[in-house]
């Protein structure tokens, strides 16, 4: 493998492999994408995959997710089918006194062209059938849907090799010089060297800023996800914490726990999430659970994602953020028109690492 690069990107999941697809498909330049273990292997291989706009808050930063949204049909279109559906996106709620908050969310959305309904309890029903009958109402958003997340970072993938990234898998970065204007960038299987060197490690984003001496504070939250066996297509849209994919299993679940890296399943928090589901999903009562897993999400301290240049260090650039697979269109192409051009086509300054007191680890 060559050791020269243009650009290294550290991280290949969702965010990586789109930025090597956006960066590569604008300028064919040397790209080399390091990643500890295999794109897939961590949080990108372990989601619901929700393309998720409504219920965002403040309301510039579910615009954001908008924008990222609108991309993805798309996105499809150059990089082939990644079971995108725009299904619409239901949030029900049980409690009247909810409908307030509700309303003034969709005052909130509708001042920056997000239309989000309030729905009444029938309005819901009829809507989603399968509804607890007792639901007090829904927000509903049109833009909302799911995405096969095996499928779309294998075509940004894919995509990304056919236009020259080259990917080095179980090869963990241990070691980050800056030298002139060069990185030097030490890893398992050896020693590479680049102009310009992107952070886009996911839930290792904070391991990775101690290398540069930079405090990047993303930290680490379970949540826990149950798999039903295929059932008939029933669920018409996709619901807070309940989605049905293609082949007709559910996936049910979103729970966040504080535990690290720890990804082990328990019974207390699969108990809760199965009764939340036939709290919301009746029906699901009689549906048979045939495997639960967890993912580590990546959760930056305020909830907001990283992104764009880090200040003092030249070329070095992070990207990182929950919610990756809905922003990961929009971070690729953003990304991308920072490196190549220095500016980005939407703002990301509300973005930046440097709205954080400490940078320095």
């Amino acid at each position: 493998m060559d050791t020269n690069y243009e650009t290294i990107i550290i991280g290949g999941g969702v965010l990586g492999s789109s930025i090597a697809y956006h960066l590569s498909d604008c300028k064919k330049d040397r790209i080399l994408v390091l990643d500890q273990k295999f794109p897939l292997a961590g949080t990108s291989g372990s989601t619901q995959a929700w393309i998720w706009v409504h219920n965002k808050t403040p309301s510039w930063y579910a615009e954001f997710n908008m924008y990222s949204a609108e991309l993805f049909p798309y996105l499809a279109k150059k990089i082939g089918d990644v079971e995108y559906k725009q299904t619409g996106g239901l949030s029900p709620f049980f409690n009247e006194a909810d409908r307030e908050k509700a309303l003034q969310l969709a005052k909130a959305y509708k001042e920056i062209g997000i239309k989000i309904k309030v729905l009444s309890r029938e309005e819901a029903l009829e809507k989603e059938p399968s509804l607890n009958p007792n639901v007090a109402g829904a927000t509903y958003s049109s833009i909302d849907g799911n995405v096969n997340p095996f499928r779309l970072v294998d075509r940004y993938m894919r995509a990304a090799k056919k236009n020259g990234v080259q990917y080095s898998t179980f090869n963990k970065v241990t070691e980050i010089q800056k030298l002139h204007d060069k990185f030097i960038v030490v890893s398992e299987k050896g020693t590479f060297v680049c102009k310009n060197l992107i952070l886009a490690g996911g839930t290792w984003s904070r391991e990775l800023g101690k290398l540069v001496d930079i405090n990047i504070p993303v930290n680490q939250v379970r949540g826990q996800i149950l798999v039903t066996e295929p059932l008939k297509p029933f669920l018409n849209y996709t619901i807070s914490g309940v989605r049905q994919t293609f082949n007709g299993e559910v996936l049910i679940g979103y729970s966040m726990e504080k535990e690290g890296f720890n990804r082990a399943t328990t019974l207390d928090l699969i108990q809760e999430t199965a009764n939340m589901a036939v709290h919301y999903i009746p029906g699901l009562r009689k549906a048979k659970v045939v495997r639960a897993f967890s993912g580590i999400r990546a959760m930056p301290e305020d909830g907001l994602p990283i992104l764009g240049s880090i200040p003092g260090i030249d070329r070095l650039y992070v990207a990182a953020t929950h919610s990756g697979m809905t922003l990961s269109p929009l971070i690729g192409t953003l990304m991308s028109e920072l490196i190549l051009d220095g500016e980005t086509s939407v703002p990301i300054d509300r973005y930046s690492i440097s709205r954080f007191d400490s940078l320095v680890r």
